[in-house]
């Protein structure tokens, strides 16, 4: 199991430390073109997670790979370059230009920001045009859709290697006076604890679907958190929204799943992996399971 960062969520220049405690570092996601993103405000704090319209802020593919991937070299982290865009050739071209760099170890297609409007809709015609011009591994970063099954088996049979779960989801926040929405655009990504349930369902359903390797994001802020997403079907874990409020959660966190795994009798994280899809699997805890020596407890809840 690797721990990695989501896209967006830890600026590894700014953080060099942070980013060396992962296995390995993501990077914001990069356009063709310089993108100056959305106006302010476009960060609030919610309810149980954040809310962000970052707009896809960056400096362009060719800058990117001019100034910024050479300073990420230098870190001694394996980089995961972020590709966006708002049509097929986007992806692809970005993707093809990142081809010759040795520093990028994996290309993740983000085919569900929410705060664009012209993210292309077919998964699959972005995954094959990003096949066909590189060699690289392709994980496919989806939203967590109610046909992310169906997504995901499109995305594997067109070439991705592997799936990021999950992209944010649309959300509003309105200030406590006016009434008016908080951001800018009126509508963010939400992101944080909020999230899990959605991720989780989305790991669950596409390990069920596909054969990919699967990397789980989505609320992840606790030991136990990192192990339900693995138990779920993830083989790797993204830390998000968490690392704005303790940058030292990767470290804290891994120490927290080690200690929930020997707990539940799991000899390493890979073990836990899919430990949900296993009937009777050590991974669910005992004591809430409902068995034979267990009955239920009608009796109190019946009338007369």
């Amino acid at each position: 199991m690797r721990l990695l960062n989501a896209s967006g969520c830890l600026d590894a220049l700014t953080a060099p430390g942070v980013a060396r405690s992962l296995d390995a570092f993501v990077t914001k996601t990069v356009t063709p073109l310089p993108r100056a993103g959305n106006a302010p405000v476009r960060i609030a704090e919610v309810d149980n997670g954040m809310l962000n319209s970052i707009g896809l802020a960056n400096p362009g593919i060719d800058r990117f790979r001019g100034e910024v991937l050479p300073q990420l070299a230098e870190l001694g982290v394996p980089v995961w370059a972020s590709v966006g865009g708002f049509c097929v050739e986007d992806y692809a071209s970005s993707c093809e230009a990142l081809e010759e760099h040795d520093e990028v170890a994996v290309l993740e297609v983000n085919l569900s920001c929410p705060n664009v409007d012209e993210v292309p809709d077919s998964v699959a015609e972005v995954v094959a045009a990003a096949r066909r011009v590189t060699t690289k591994p392709l994980y496919a970063k989806l939203s967590p859709a109610a046909d992310v099954a169906e997504t995901a088996r499109a995305a594997e049979a067109a070439g991705a290697d592997g799936l990021s779960l999950v992209n944010t989801v649309k959300g509003l926040a309105l200030d406590e006076r006016t009434f008016q929405p908080v951001l800018a655009r009126a509508v963010g990504g939400l992101s944080g604890p909020a999230l899990k349930p959605l991720a989780l369902a989305a790991v669950y359903a596409c390990f069920r679907a596909t054969a990919l390797p699967i990397v789980g994001m989505g609320g992840v802020a606790s030991g136990r958190d990192a192990l339900e997403l693995l138990a779920a079907g993830a083989s790797d874990l993204a830390l998000g929204t968490v690392l704005f409020a303790d940058p030292d959660a990767p470290g804290r966190i891994h120490v927290e799943l080690e200690a929930a795994l020997e707990a539940l009798g799991f000899a390493e994280a890979d073990n836990a992996v899919g430990a949900a899809h296993r009937l009777g699997d050590s991974g669910l805890d005992p004591n809430l399971r409902v068995s034979r020596g267990k009955p239920l407890h009608t009796g109190l809840n019946m009338a007369g």
